[in-house]
């Protein structure tokens, strides 16, 4: 692709946006809630609703957003789960348990192994699942993705994947297998930040990861996903740049569908601590002002968050939920647990028994990324989901429709 976001991102005026996301006052809140209600919101209408000014229109903003979900995706809630394929990995990324220098139980699973998971939660409903990968190339090569997408994609309608950046040439044998989305976080829009929390591999190029969706989508994918994990850096920064980000997608990468994820920090291995704080009611703000300005993206929302959040939060805007999740490899069955080892700084070390005992809820030894925070069923979300008058939607693709 001859413009890349990568080349246009230092010269966003971020720095001004990000002032007036501090200082917006009730005549540009009020100027900028008009705009989209007209449907002419520029990022700088964005900044304005996320000022301490906006606060005050949050039921405005909820009202707004509410509607405009509705016309634009109906009461459709889409269901997915992730299926972690691997917890291996050589970045060293402070904020994530499966860090290479974290002393944690490890484990890839074979393609039979990942076929029995798909087959358990396709038991459970699912046809739209996210395979999850950390990167380190000795375990997770590109046949062994493009193995894995196969043997998914024949259980399952809709396979996405959430795996280490890779050339455009390297995704079309997994576009070619069956993969039909590919999410990407750039973790945090801000440089600085990002350099001091990837310290060790490949992640740590950061106009590379930020390429990443332009190159997936050269590739063939038909969605895309970014996102920002709020916990890094300023969360209006990240915002701004998340929204300005999937808005340039929009115009260059218009064949394919944009997704925003909005997930904050979560206990982990590692025990980082977060370095800044999205609060609730922020993350609600959030919600409404991404479905105001970029009304035709969809917007995610995980397991990461607590159960009465996630609910009240469905009807404001969110379009895509995760339910039943485990970040663990082979959490779903147990599969794996025989060939699980321990590894301290990227080499297997011998591990003492009670490190070998699966932590409760789990049915393998191996360690997940994250603590989740909704840990219903999903059958229970989507109990939840139709009381509040929305309609759970487990598949919405099938291959079958683009096919010849």
């Amino acid at each position: 692709m001859a413009i890349s976001f990568s080349d246009e991102f230092p010269r966003l005026p971020l720095g001004e946006l990000l002032h007036l996301a501090r200082t917006a006052d009730a005549r540009q809140v009020g100027r900028a809630l008009e705009r989209a209600d007209e449907g002419t919101m520029r990022l700088s209408d964005f900044a304005a609703l996320l000022s301490t000014e906006g606060v005050t229109q949050l039921e405005a903003m909820a009202r707004r957003s509410m509607a405009r979900t509705r016309q634009r995706f109906g009461r459709v809630i889409r269901m997915f789960a992730p299926l972690y394929l691997s917890n291996e990995c050589i970045n060293n990324c402070s904020y994530c348990g499966f860090s290479r220098d974290n002393p944690i139980l490890r484990v890839t699973l074979t393609v039979d192994d990942v076929r029995s998971e798909a087959r358990a939660l396709k038991g459970e409903g699912f046809r739209n699942l996210l395979l999850v990968a950390g990167e380190h190339p000795r375990f997770v090569s590109e046949g062994y993705l493009a193995s894995c997408v196969r043997a998914v994609a024949a259980e399952v309608a809709s396979v996405s994947l959430e795996v280490g950046p890779m050339e455009a040439a390297e995704y079309g044998p997994l576009v070619a297998a069956g993969a039909e989305g590919l999410v990407v976080y750039q973790e945090t829009y801000d440089p600085k930040v990002y350099a001091e929390v990837h310290t060790l591999g490949p992640k740590k190029d950061f106009a590379w990861r930020l390429r990443t969706p332009e190159r997936a989508y050269a590739a063939g994918f038909r969605r895309l996903g970014i996102g920002a994990l709020y916990g890094l850096s300023d969360w209006r920064w990240e915002a701004l740049a998340v929204a300005a980000h999937a808005e340039w997608l929009l115009r260059h990468c218009w064949k394919a569908q944009v997704t925003v994820s909005l997930p904050r920090l979560r206990p982990c291995a590692g025990e980082f601590q977060p370095l800044t704080h999205l609060e609730d009611r922020d993350l609600v703000r959030l919600v409404c002002a991404l479905r105001l300005f970029l009304p035709d993206v969809g917007l995610v929302l995980s397991t990461r968050e607590p159960a009465a959040l996630r609910d009240g939060l469905l009807p404001l805007g969110i379009t895509l939920v995760s339910a039943g999740s485990h970040t663990e490899p082979g959490g779903y069955t147990g599969a794996g647990k025989e060939q699980v080892h321990y590894t301290r700084r990227g080499r297997i070390e011998a591990a003492g028994s009670t490190e070998w005992e699966p932590e409760a809820g789990q049915t393998t030894r191996a360690t997940g990324q994250f603590k989740i925070a909704d840990e219903r069923s999903a059958g229970e979300v989507a109990a939840v989901i139709r009381r509040l008058g929305l309609e759970p939607v487990w598949k919405d693709w099938d291959a079958v429709l683009t096919a010849g």
